[in-house]
C-alpha cells in the first residue's frame, strides 16, 4: 500500500506540472480507480489487498516494478488500514480532479492534454466511476464526500465538453433525491454538483454554451419544479433537522440564480428557469420563516437582483457574456414578481422583518456577551428591502394605465416603507425632509443608491406623465407634486441630498459617469432633462434647503435667539411642505417666507466666509481627479490653478466637518471660450457681514451662496472636466449630448440670477 501511494504521488506531481506521461493509458487506470467505500470507509480486507497487488503487478508501469517488487502485501491493523486507504482515496480524487482541469486548460501542452483526455475517457467507460463517487456522498468523512462531489462535477463537465452521454446512474441518482427531498440526505450534494457544472459552463469561453447547458438541463427540467414545491412547503418550526433545510435553501438559491441567469444571458427556455416567477410567494415566505438572518438576507438580495435583471453577476464575475434579447415572457414574469412583492408588503412583510444585526468579529464569530458593542440595524437588509419596494413600484407603474391607482399605491407602500425605516434613521435626519431617507440608507452602497434614485425618478416621471395626460397642469397636479415630498420620492430633493453627501464634489460625479459599476449616466441624463423643464420647482426646493441648513446651524452651535425673535420666526417661517408646494412662482418665497430667515442665512454665510478668508488654516483646494496638465500632450498647457468659492462653507457644515466646498479648477488657454461663460456664477463677494436686521428679500445673492449656487457650480466644474477629457480622447464614450444638457442648465441658472 505504501508503494501504491508513492506511485500516485509521482503521478500527481507530473500531472500538476502538465508533464507528458510515457506509459500506456491503461497502466494508469489501476491507480486512479477508487475502491468502493461504505459509510465507514472500510475499503478492502487484507485478502483483497493482496489481490490488488497481484493485479498491480500485471498493469503497473514498468518504471514502478523495481520500486514495488520487494514490497510484499502485508495485512495491517484495521484502523491503520482505514487511515491509509483514506489517504489513497483522497489522493486518487485529487489526481483525477487535476487531470480533468489540465484537459480543460488552454495552457496544457497538446500532447500531454491528449494523453490525459484518453485516460479520463477510459476511466469513465471501464470503472463506473460516477456510481462510486455518488456512493461516497454518504461517507461520514466530510472532506472525502466534498472532494468526491467536486471530482464528479468536473467529470460531468468533461463529458459535456467532449459530447459524451451523461451516466444514467448519476441522472437517476439526482432525479430520485430531488423528487424525494423529504426522505433524502444527499440532496445537498446533488444541488452543489448541479450548481458547479452550470458555473463551469458559464466560465467556458467556447461558443456552444447554450447547447452544452441544454444537454445538461434537459433531464431535470420537470424535477426542479417538483423539488421547488417540496422544499418551500416545509414547515420550518416543526422540522427537527433545521440544518438540512438551511443548507438546502442556500444551495438551491444559488442554483436558482444560475438558472435565471442562463435565461437572461443564453438563449434557453426551460420551465425550471421560470419557476420563481410562476410561484414567487414560495420564496417570499422564506423571509418570514424563523431561519437565520443570513438566509433571509440572501433571499431578499436574490429577489432584488431578479427585479434589477442583475442575476448571475456575482456568481460568474468577468465571464458573463452580454445579455441576448430578452424572451417574450421575461417582462411579464418580472411584473408578476413585482406584484407578488407588493402583495407581501401589503400583507405585513416589513412588520415581520427583523433588521437588528448581531455584532460579529472579524473572523465571522459573534462578539462575546461580556464585551460592549454598539447595537445597530442590518443595513444590508434595509437597503435591499427598500430597493425591492421602490423597484417593484416602478415596474408596476410601467404597466399601469391609471393615474389614480398609481397615487393610491404610492401613498400605501411608500408610507409603509418610511414607517419601516424611521426607527433605523438617525434622529437628526427624521424631522427635516422625508426624501433624505434614500441618501441615508444607501450612503455605503453606490450602485444600490443610484438604482434607487433612478427608480424613484422613474416613478415621479411616470406619475407626472399620467397626471398631465388625464388632468393637465391643475391644482390637483400641484397637490400630488407636493405629495412627492411627503412620501420621500421627489427627484430634486434626492439629487440635492446626493450632492450634499459628496460635498458638492464634481470629481465624484465624474467617477460615477466613468464607472461601469453603476447606472449613473442614465439616471443623470434623465434628471437633467427633468431639471430643464422643472427649474422653478428646483430653485424653490433649494431655498428651503438653505433655510433648513441655517436652522440646523443655529441648533448645533447653540446660538439662541430672543423669545420675540423665536416667536416671529415660528410665525413667518414656511413649513417644509408649504415651501415645497409653491410651483407657480418659484422665485417668490411662498407662504409669507420670512425675510428674517433669509437675512440670517445671508449673514451666517457671509460671516462664515469672512472667518474662513481671514483664517490661516483655510482648507486648500482639493486635488483634481485627473492631473490634466501632466498628460503627454504636445500642446502647451497653462498650469495655474485657481481656488474658487472654497470659503463658502456654511456654519452647519463647518461644525459637522462633513462638507467642504473647495474646488480646484484647471484653466486651459484653449478652453477660455467655454469657461468664460461660467464666470458669472462666481460673483466677487464682500467680506463685510450684513447686519441681522437689514432688509433683504429673497434675491439673487441668496442663491449665490446657497444650495442652488453650489449645485450649479458643481455641474459647471463637471462640464469643464468632461470637456478636458473629451479633448484628449480620454473619456470612455461620446459625452456631447451630456455637455449640451449641462450647458443648458448653466444658462437657465444665469438667466434666473440675471434676468436682464
Amino acid at each position: 500500500m505504501k508503494a501504491f501511494f508513492e506511485v500516485l504521488e509521482q503521478l500527481y506531481k507530473k500531472v500538476l506540472l502538465g508533464s507528458m506521461l510515457e506509459h500506456d493509458s491503461y497502466d494508469y487506470i489501476f491507480y486512479l480507480n477508487p475502491a468502493f467505500s461504505d459509510q465507514n470507509c472500510s475499503t478492502s480486507t487484507c485478502s483483497e489487498c493482496s489481490n490488488c497487488h497481484g493485479v498491480q503487478d500485471k498493469h503497473q508501469p514498468s518504471s514502478v516494478n523495481l520500486a514495488t517488487a520487494s514490497v510484499a502485501p502485508v495485512c495491517l491493523e484495521r484502523h491503520s488500514q482505514r487511515s491509509s486507504t483514506r489517504e489513497i482515496m483522497l489522493l486518487q480524487l485529487t489526481v483525477i480532479r487535476v487531470m480533468v482541469t489540465r484537459v480543460l486548460s488552454v495552457e496544457t501542452e497538446l500532447r500531454a492534454k491528449d494523453k490525459y483526455r484518453d485516460i479520463i475517457r477510459i476511466l469513465l467507460k471501464s470503472s463506473d466511476i460516477d456510481f462510486k463517487l455518488t456512493c461516497m456522498f454518504q461517507n461520514s468523512d466530510k472532506l472525502l464526500s466534498h472532494l468526491a462531489a467536486k471530482c464528479l462535477a468536473l467529470l460531468l463537465y468533461f463529458q459535456l465538453r467532449e459530447k459524451i452521454t451523461l451516466s444514467n446512474s448519476w441522472v437517476a441518482f439526482c432525479q430520485k433525491n430531488l423528487s424525494e427531498y423529504s426522505k433524502s440526505d444527499e440532496v445537498v450534494y446533488c444541488l452543489w454538483t448541479l450548481t458547479f457544472v452550470i458555473k463551469e459552463i458559464f466560465k467556458d469561453t467556447c461558443s456552444q454554451k447554450a447547447e452544452i447547458l441544454k444537454q445538461f438541463l434537459t433531464p431535470f427540467d420537470t424535477i426542479f419544479e417538483v423539488f421547488y414545491n417540496s422544499l418551500f412547503s416545509e414547515h420550518f418550526k416543526n422540522c427537527r433537522n433545521t440544518s438540512k433545510i438551511t443548507n438546502s435553501l442556500i444551495c438551491f438559491l444559488e442554483l436558482l440564480e444560475l438558472l435565471i441567469a442562463s435565461r437572461i444571458y443564453l438563449k434557453l427556455h426551460f420551465t425550471c428557469q421560470r419557476v420563481l416567477f410562476l410561484k414567487p410567494s414560495c420564496v417570499l415566505d422564506v423571509i418570514t420563516w424563523p431561519v437565520q438572518t443570513f438566509v433571509k438576507r440572501k433571499f431578499i438580495i436574490f429577489i432584488k437582483k431578479c427585479l434589477l435583471c442583475k442575476v448571475g453577476e456575482d456568481l460568474c464575475p468577468g465571464s458573463v457574456p452580454a445579455p441576448v434579447p430578452l424572451d417574450g415572457h421575461l417582462d411579464s414574469d418580472t411584473v408578476a414578481l413585482a406584484d407578488a412583492v407588493l402583495q407581501a408588503v401589503g400583507s405585513g412583510l416589513l412588520r415581520t422583518l427583523s433588521v437588528h444585526a448581531n455584532p460579529s468579529c472579524f473572523a465571522g464569530g459573534e462578539v462575546s456577551p461580556g464585551l460592549a458593542h454598539v447595537p445597530g440595524p442590518d443595513h444590508v437588509i434595509l437597503r435591499a428591502a427598500s430597493l425591492l419596494i421602490i423597484k417593484s413600484l416602478e415596474i408596476k407603474f410601467q404597466n399601469c394605465a391609471s393615474a389614480n391607482e398609481m397615487k393610491v399605491d404610492l401613498q400605501r407602500f411608500l408610507s409603509e416603507l418610511l414607517t419601516f425605516l424611521k426607527p433605523h434613521l438617525q434622529p437628526s435626519l427624521q424631522p427635516h425632509n422625508p426624501c433624505e431617507w434614500l441618501s441615508s440608507i444607501f450612503i455605503e452602497q453606490d450602485d444600490d443608491m443610484v438604482e434607487a434614485a433612478r427608480a424613484s425618478l422613474g416613478i415621479y416621471l411616470q406619475l407626472i406623465r399620467e397626471c398631465e395626460a388625464s388632468e393637465g397642469l391643475t391644482q390637483e397636479n400641484e397637490m400630488w407634486n407636493h405629495h412627492t415630498h411627503e412620501n420621500g420620492y421627489n427627484p430634486h430633493c434626492i439629487f440635492l441630498f446626493l450632492l450634499k453627501n459628496i460635498g458638492f464634489d464634481s470629481s465624484v460625479l465624474l467617477d460615477f459617469l466613468i464607472s461601469s459599476e453603476t447606472c449613473f449616466l442614465e439616471y443623470f441624463v434623465r434628471y437633467l432633462k427633468l431639471l430643464q423643464k422643472d427649474s422653478d420647482n428646483f430653485f424653490t426646493i433649494c431655498k428651503y434647503f438653505d433655510v433648513t441648513e441655517f436652522k440646523d446651524s443655529i441648533n448645533i452651535c447653540g446660538c439662541m435667539s430672543s423669545p420675540v425673535q423665536d416667536r416671529r420666526m415660528s410665525q413667518t417661517e414656511p413649513s417644509p411642505l408649504a415651501v415645497l408646494g409653491g410651483h407657480r412662482n418659484a422665485h417668490a418665497w411662498p407662504s409669507h417666507a420670512s425675510s428674517e430667515s433669509l437675512n440670517q442665512v445671508m449673514m451666517s454665510k457671509e460671516t462664515h466666509s469672512t472667518l474662513q478668508v481671514n483664517s490661516p488654516s483655510a482648507p486648500q483646494a482639493s486635488q483634481s481627479l485627473v492631473d490634466y496638465d501632466s498628460s503627454d500632450d504636445s500642446e502647451v498647457e497653462c498650469t495655474d490653478q485657481h481656488l474658487a468659492n472654497s470659503k463658502q462653507t456654511s456654519l452647519h457644515q463647518e461644525t459637522k466637518k462633513k462638507f467642504q466646498d473647495t474646488v480646484a479648477v484647471s484653466k486651459d488657454k484653449k478652453e477660455l471660450n467655454l469657461e468664460s461663460q461660467s464666470r458669472s456664477l462666481v460673483p466677487k463677494e464682500s467680506n463685510t457681514p450684513l447686519p441681522v436686521d437689514c432688509d433683504i428679500t429673497p434675491n439673487n445673492r441668496v442663491s449665490e451662496v446657497g444650495v442652488s449656487y453650489r449645485t450649479i457650480k458643481c455641474l459647471e466644474e463637471l462640464q469643464g472636466a468632461i470637456y478636458r477629457l473629451q479633448k484628449r480622447n480620454l473619456f470612455p464614450y461620446n459625452p456631447t449630448a451630456l455637455l449640451k444638457l449641462l450647458k443648458h442648465i448653466e444658462a437657465i441658472y444665469n438667466e434666473s440670477v440675471d434676468p436682464l
